[in-house]
């Protein structure tokens, strides 16, 4: 899609702020466009702006994205939602993004730190050694880690 493409330079190039306003207006104009929809979520969560950005990570995985994006925005709304300290709606999240994409990695290890968030600590330290026994050479958990080192930092921290 064009409009999503544009969004994507913008943020590949650094502008992020043109960013967001290229997408809440053209998110406007199209509200049932899934990819729109999901580059406002992340330019949202870029921001710091998790609150924000759940209607439209909603919006964007009702409208049917395609699976490399609706794998990134189960991702995308289960965190956001653990970020918030709402751990049930993460763990459902994440949940169903690990029912859609079984071998993906990175789900597992964001639903085990809404695991432990919600109190399973037990349950959160198998999944990630389920997680670290196959992880050697996974590149879409790699492409996470970052965000998995700041969590490790402080699993209880929350944005609000």
């Amino acid at each position: 899609m064009e409009s999503a493409s544009r969004i994507r330079a913008l943020r590949a190039a650094g502008d992020h702020d043109a960013a967001l306003r290229l997408a809440q207006e053209l998110v406007r104009v199209e509200p049932t466009d899934a990819e729109l929809q999901y580059e406002v979520a992340c330019l949202h969560d870029y921001f710091g702006q998790e609150a924000a950005a759940v209607p439209h990570y909603n919006a964007a995985i009702a409208a049917g994205l395609s699976d490399d994006l609706l794998r990134s925005a189960y991702l995308g709304l289960g965190s956001t939602y653990r970020a918030l300290g709402a751990y049930a709606e993460a763990l459902t999240t994440l949940d169903e993004g690990v029912r859609r994409f079984p071998n993906a990695l990175e789900l597992r290890v964001f639903r085990a730190m809404a695991l432990y968030n919600a109190g399973r600590a037990k349950e959160a330290v198998e999944v990630l050694l389920r997680v670290v026994a196959q992880a050697a050479s996974d590149t879409e958990l790699a492409s996470y880690r970052r965000a998995i080192e700041l969590y490790a930092e402080d699993i209880d921290r929350k944005w609000s």
